[in-house]
């Protein structure tokens, strides 16, 4: 802890004695992944972005082509990407019966690469595209591959463009790309994931929410709450009487409601803790 401030150590400090003797869910956000090269939302010194809406994609064929160019791309990037010491410190207090589970809005499939066993991704993973008219869910690899050979010429490298979350890649030019269609029936294809104005299936949902109920606290690690998909659940446990903890850098919708509030970077907050119970 030679290079945390006092005022982190002393947050530190509190976090450990809240949660020991305590076995409690853990709620990430694209703050966990940063460490892994996949940038935030919303973080200190993010640039704005402005997400993708559902309404968006199925709505203006234009920009659908525009989003699957750049998560074509992307898509190469997020594939490559490997788990942290954050992730890794949370699969070490799951094997020890401390952590019952983790609740993640990413979609980078990290948690499970780290070996964590008991995942909700809320909002589903990258590695999924679904057909909106007849339900056939395919693998992202194969549609990366009949997208190659729609597009042999569309070459842009990974490391040409600038990456933002969700498989996204800052691409400007993307009129020529062509955009794939359902091989079973012709329909459109989207990311088996949640978008914007989209709502969480109500199973993942309520699977969630017993997750929280079953344990003795709830842990945030790197999500700023600004959406109500994960701020409900810390609303939730307040309601509760249940303490909760958050580690983020900045602050989060849900501060008001944190009873232990770190201000600081998960890997190393969420190693010391693994350390310390």
């Amino acid at each position: 802890m030679a290079n945390v401030t006092k005022t982190t150590e002393s947050a530190l400090a509190d976090l450990v004695a809240l949660l020991s003797g305590k076995r409690f869910a853990v709620l990430t956000g694209a703050g966990i992944s940063t460490d892994s090269g996949i940038p935030d939302y919303r973080g200190p010194g993010s640039p704005p972005r402005t997400p993708m809406t559902y309404q968006q994609f199925v709505g203006d064929s234009a920009f659908r082509r525009h989003y699957w160019a750049r998560n074509h791309v992307g898509w190469r990037h997020l594939r490559r990407t490997e788990p942290n010491a954050g992730h890794r410190a949370l699969v070490g207090l799951e094997d020890r019966g401390i952590v019952l589970g983790v609740i993640t809005q990413n979609v980078d499939l990290l948690h499970e690469r780290a070996g964590s066993r008991r995942v909700i991704d809320l909002h589903g993973h990258y590695n999924e595209v679904i057909c909106l008219q007849c339900g056939t869910v395919f693998t992202r690899a194969e549609v990366h591959e009949r997208l190659d050979a729609l597009n042999p010429e569309f070459t842009t490298e990974v490391g040409d463009v600038e990456i933002a979350p969700d498989a996204d890649a800052v691409i400007a030019a993307t009129e020529s790309f062509r955009v794939l269609d359902c091989p079973v029936c012709g329909g459109m294809l989207k990311p088996n994931i949640v978008y914007f104005g989209e709502n969480v299936p109500k199973e993942r949902v309520h699977t969630a929410f017993e997750l929280v109920d079953s344990g003795q606290a709830l842990l945030v690690a790197g999500s700023s709450l600004t959406v109500m998909s994960g701020l409900r659940f810390v609303r939730h446990a307040h309601r509760e009487g249940m303490p909760v903890a958050i580690v983020n850098r900045g602050g989060t919708r849900g501060d008001p409601l944190a009873t232990v509030k770190v201000d600081g970077g998960t890997s190393e907050t969420l190693q010391e803790l693994a350390r310390s119970l």
